[in-house]
Protein backbone atom coordinates (compact mmCIF):
# COMPACT_ATOMS: atom_id res chain seq x y z
CA UNK A 1 0.00 0.00 0.00
CA UNK A 2 2.82 2.41 0.85
CA UNK A 3 4.51 1.72 -2.48
CA UNK A 4 1.28 2.53 -4.27
CA UNK A 5 0.89 5.79 -2.35
CA UNK A 6 4.50 6.72 -3.14
CA UNK A 7 3.67 6.44 -6.84
CA UNK A 8 0.23 8.04 -6.77
CA UNK A 9 1.03 11.14 -4.70
CA UNK A 10 3.87 12.48 -6.92
CA UNK A 11 1.86 11.72 -10.05
CA UNK A 12 -1.20 13.50 -8.67
CA UNK A 13 0.91 16.51 -7.71
CA UNK A 14 2.40 16.65 -11.18
CA UNK A 15 -1.06 16.53 -12.77
CA UNK A 16 -2.29 19.34 -10.51
CA UNK A 17 0.75 21.49 -11.29
CA UNK A 18 0.50 21.02 -15.04
CA UNK A 19 -3.25 21.58 -15.18
CA UNK A 20 -3.08 24.68 -12.98
CA UNK A 21 -0.55 26.37 -15.22
CA UNK A 22 -2.83 28.31 -17.54
CA UNK A 23 -0.40 28.89 -20.40
CA UNK A 24 1.00 25.36 -20.81
CA UNK A 25 -0.39 23.00 -23.39
CA UNK A 26 0.62 19.61 -24.71
CA UNK A 27 1.01 21.04 -28.23
CA UNK A 28 3.96 23.12 -27.04
CA UNK A 29 2.21 26.47 -27.23
CA UNK A 30 2.42 29.11 -24.54
CA UNK A 31 -0.59 31.25 -25.33
CA UNK A 32 -1.82 33.45 -22.49
CA UNK A 33 -5.32 32.51 -21.26
CA UNK A 34 -6.78 35.91 -22.22
CA UNK A 35 -5.70 35.60 -25.88
CA UNK A 36 -8.61 34.24 -27.92
CA UNK A 37 -8.17 35.03 -31.61
CA UNK A 38 -5.64 35.28 -34.42
CA UNK A 39 -5.64 37.02 -37.78
CA UNK A 40 -3.46 35.39 -40.43
CA UNK A 41 -3.13 37.70 -43.40
CA UNK A 42 -2.37 36.62 -46.95
CA UNK A 43 1.38 36.22 -47.52
CA UNK A 44 2.14 38.40 -50.54
CA UNK A 45 4.64 37.27 -53.15
CA UNK A 46 7.46 39.78 -53.65
CA UNK A 47 10.29 37.53 -54.88
CA UNK A 48 11.80 38.07 -58.32
CA UNK A 49 11.44 34.48 -59.50
CA UNK A 50 7.77 33.58 -59.90
CA UNK A 51 5.89 30.72 -58.28
CA UNK A 52 2.17 31.50 -58.70
CA UNK A 53 0.84 29.11 -56.04
CA UNK A 54 3.38 29.63 -53.25
CA UNK A 55 1.61 32.57 -51.55
CA UNK A 56 -1.68 30.75 -51.32
CA UNK A 57 -0.07 27.45 -50.26
CA UNK A 58 1.94 29.15 -47.51
CA UNK A 59 -1.03 31.13 -46.21
CA UNK A 60 -3.26 28.05 -46.08
CA UNK A 61 -0.57 25.94 -44.41
CA UNK A 62 -0.12 28.63 -41.77
CA UNK A 63 -3.87 28.75 -41.09
CA UNK A 64 -4.05 24.94 -40.89
CA UNK A 65 -1.19 24.77 -38.38
CA UNK A 66 -2.80 27.30 -36.04
CA UNK A 67 -6.23 25.71 -36.46
CA UNK A 68 -4.93 22.24 -35.56
CA UNK A 69 -2.56 23.11 -32.74
CA UNK A 70 -4.16 26.05 -30.93
CA UNK A 71 -7.50 26.94 -29.44
CA UNK A 72 -7.44 30.35 -31.15
CA UNK A 73 -10.37 31.46 -33.27
CA UNK A 74 -9.26 32.66 -36.69
CA UNK A 75 -10.75 36.04 -37.54
CA UNK A 76 -10.40 38.22 -40.65
CA UNK A 77 -9.22 41.31 -38.80
CA UNK A 78 -8.24 42.67 -35.38
CA UNK A 79 -7.34 39.35 -33.78
CA UNK A 80 -5.52 39.34 -30.45
CA UNK A 81 -2.58 37.94 -32.42
CA UNK A 82 -1.77 38.85 -36.02
CA UNK A 83 0.60 37.37 -38.59
CA UNK A 84 1.50 39.37 -41.68
CA UNK A 85 4.15 38.37 -44.15
CA UNK A 86 5.59 38.39 -47.60
CA UNK A 87 7.68 35.98 -49.61
CA UNK A 88 10.86 37.91 -50.32
CA UNK A 89 13.10 35.24 -51.78
CA UNK A 90 12.73 32.27 -54.12
CA UNK A 91 16.16 31.24 -55.35
CA UNK A 92 17.83 28.25 -56.97
CA UNK A 93 21.60 27.90 -56.60
CA UNK A 94 24.05 25.09 -57.33
CA UNK A 95 24.90 23.25 -54.13
CA UNK A 96 27.30 20.39 -54.83
CA UNK A 97 29.82 20.82 -57.64
CA UNK A 98 31.51 17.80 -59.26
CA UNK A 99 35.14 17.59 -60.35
CA UNK A 100 33.98 18.63 -63.83
CA UNK A 101 32.72 21.87 -62.29
CA UNK A 102 29.13 20.86 -62.96
CA UNK A 103 26.42 21.13 -60.31
CA UNK A 104 25.43 17.73 -58.96
CA UNK A 105 22.76 19.21 -56.72
CA UNK A 106 20.76 22.40 -56.68
CA UNK A 107 19.16 24.08 -53.69
CA UNK A 108 15.79 25.85 -53.73
CA UNK A 109 15.60 28.41 -50.92
CA UNK A 110 12.48 30.33 -49.91
CA UNK A 111 12.67 33.37 -47.62
CA UNK A 112 9.64 34.83 -45.88
CA UNK A 113 9.54 38.07 -43.90
CA UNK A 114 7.03 37.82 -41.05
CA UNK A 115 5.61 40.42 -38.67
CA UNK A 116 3.94 39.01 -35.56
CA UNK A 117 1.79 41.30 -33.45
CA UNK A 118 0.42 40.42 -30.04
CA UNK A 119 -2.11 43.12 -29.16
CA UNK A 120 -2.36 42.03 -25.52
CA UNK A 121 1.35 41.40 -24.89
CA UNK A 122 3.33 43.70 -27.23
CA UNK A 123 6.64 42.53 -25.77
CA UNK A 124 6.13 39.33 -27.81
CA UNK A 125 5.98 41.20 -31.15
CA UNK A 126 8.64 40.49 -33.76
CA UNK A 127 9.52 41.32 -37.34
CA UNK A 128 12.01 38.88 -38.85
CA UNK A 129 12.83 36.67 -41.80
CA UNK A 130 12.58 32.91 -41.95
CA UNK A 131 14.05 30.75 -44.68
CA UNK A 132 14.15 27.10 -45.54
CA UNK A 133 15.59 25.08 -48.38
CA UNK A 134 15.41 21.74 -50.12
CA UNK A 135 18.04 20.15 -52.36
CA UNK A 136 17.39 18.27 -55.57
CA UNK A 137 19.44 16.43 -58.18
CA UNK A 138 20.61 18.74 -60.96
CA UNK A 139 19.67 16.09 -63.53
CA UNK A 140 16.03 16.93 -62.74
CA UNK A 141 14.40 20.12 -63.88
CA UNK A 142 13.01 22.48 -61.27
CA UNK A 143 9.58 22.19 -62.92
CA UNK A 144 9.59 18.43 -62.29
CA UNK A 145 10.36 18.65 -58.57
CA UNK A 146 9.14 22.13 -57.62
CA UNK A 147 5.80 21.14 -56.08
CA UNK A 148 7.32 18.57 -53.74
CA UNK A 149 10.19 20.86 -52.76
CA UNK A 150 7.83 23.75 -52.02
CA UNK A 151 5.65 21.51 -49.87
CA UNK A 152 8.70 20.48 -47.82
CA UNK A 153 9.95 24.08 -47.53
CA UNK A 154 6.53 25.43 -46.54
CA UNK A 155 6.27 22.83 -43.79
CA UNK A 156 9.63 23.95 -42.35
CA UNK A 157 8.81 27.67 -42.52
CA UNK A 158 5.37 27.22 -40.97
CA UNK A 159 6.90 25.22 -38.12
CA UNK A 160 9.53 27.92 -37.52
CA UNK A 161 6.96 30.76 -37.55
CA UNK A 162 4.63 28.81 -35.27
CA UNK A 163 7.44 28.13 -32.80
CA UNK A 164 8.60 31.75 -32.82
CA UNK A 165 5.11 33.17 -32.35
CA UNK A 166 3.07 31.00 -30.00
CA UNK A 167 5.56 28.41 -28.79
CA UNK A 168 8.16 31.16 -28.23
CA UNK A 169 11.17 28.96 -28.97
Amino acid sequence: MKKLLRRIVPTALLVVLVSSCGIYSFTGTSIQPDVYSITINYFEYKALRVNPSLSNDLTEAMKDKFRKLTRLEQVDMDGDLELTGEITGYDVKPQAVTSDEVAAQNRLTVTVKVAFTNRKYPEDDFDKSFSAYADYDSMQSLDAVEAGLCEEIIEKIVEDVFNASVAQW
